[in-house]
């Protein structure tokens, strides 16, 4: 049984140049679509078992001997390049040091993210690992500060239009039927976050996106895993952070579009149905940081 997503529908095709294979397994290893096995010492094809070909690629990227291609899926074989070489990968303590340089950017210099950079950034964060290949992740790039502020005023106004929803009434007609975390999450936070965006923006300021010179909306379909969209962003924090660009997701946009906003997404030409999202904002850094800080998980355990 294949696997549907927005992009892919039947498995992907798997071809073996019997030539060069030596039926030495590794394929089979690493098959968790599970369509290759090997029988009476020869690599075999069964689309039928389980989920099929998936086209995550891993039989042909671990093949010592090239002796796989695999094709559909949005995936061809052009799509197998060679894999860095160790000693041109960051190590452990250089990817730490990165992170504990990064901070929440949302000052930003009067200077424009140049286009080849965000590029990078988003070329960098496509190698993000999915749930299910292809990814299902759309990407939204506002390029400027204008658009980014258009983006900012679109948003705002679709919020007074249904700022009934954030009213002290609504809370307490919802607190029945929702868990006290909730309740406390939209009492202490949401309401109180929809006013002040609403007047700040009335004022001229701009608090939900910070004037920032670029942002970037990450968001999946229906068929998407909920946290592919999220891990994409992740990664594209990263890759700006290591171009000197500083960057901070904006939560606040997403759950208020989600279920609605029919004329703002289609401005945007964002679906009409959307599972996850998340908006980061990148720009040059006004001010510079002096000191890291340590971060803690709320509980680790080993067992």
């Amino acid at each position: 049984m294949s696997i549907k997503t927005s992009r892919a529908e039947g498995v992907a095709e798997i071809r073996i140049d019997y030539a060069k294979c030596n039926a030495c397994g590794l394929c089979v290893a690493v098959c968790k679509g599970k369509p290759l096995y090997i029988e009476n010492r020869k690599l075999m094809v069964d689309q039928s078992i389980i989920f099929g070909c998936i086209a995550c690629g891993h039989c042909a990227a671990i093949c010592p001997r090239s002796a796989i291609s695999v094709s559909g899926r949005c995936m061809s074989p052009e799509d197998f390049i060679p894999i860095p070489p160790k000693n041109s990968r960051a190590s452990y303590e250089q990817i730490k040091s990165l992170f504990l340089a990064r901070r929440s950017t949302r000052e930003f210099r009067e200077r424009a993210v140049p286009e080849d950079i965000i590029r990078k950034i988003i070329d960098a964060a496509s190698g993000a690992p999915m749930g299910i290949p292809p990814s299902d992740v759309g990407v939204l790039v506002l390029r400027d500060t204008g658009k980014v502020q258009k983006f900012a005023g679109d948003f705002i106004a679709y919020l007074k239009k249904i700022k009934w929803i954030f009213s002290r009434f609504m809370l307490y007609f919802w607190r029945p039927f929702v868990s006290r975390e909730d309740f406390d999450l939209f009492r202490q936070f949401l309401i109180p976050l929809a006013a002040f965006l609403i007047e700040t923006r009335e004022k001229g300021e701009d608090w939900l996106l910070y004037n920032a010179p670029a942002a970037v909306m990450f968001y999946g379909t229906l068929y998407t895993d909920p946290a592919d969209s999220y891990i994409a962003a992740t990664y594209a924090m990263i890759a700006a952070e290591s171009l000197g660009i500083g960057s901070c997701m904006i939560g606040s946009v997403f759950p208020i579009i989600q279920y609605g906003a029919r004329d703002f997404k289609k401005k945007y030409n964002l679906p009409k149905k959307m599972r996850s999202g998340i908006i980061v904002i990148f720009g040059y850094p006004k001010y510079e940081f002096k000191k890291a800080i340590r971060r803690s998980f709320a509980r680790v355990e080993f067992f």
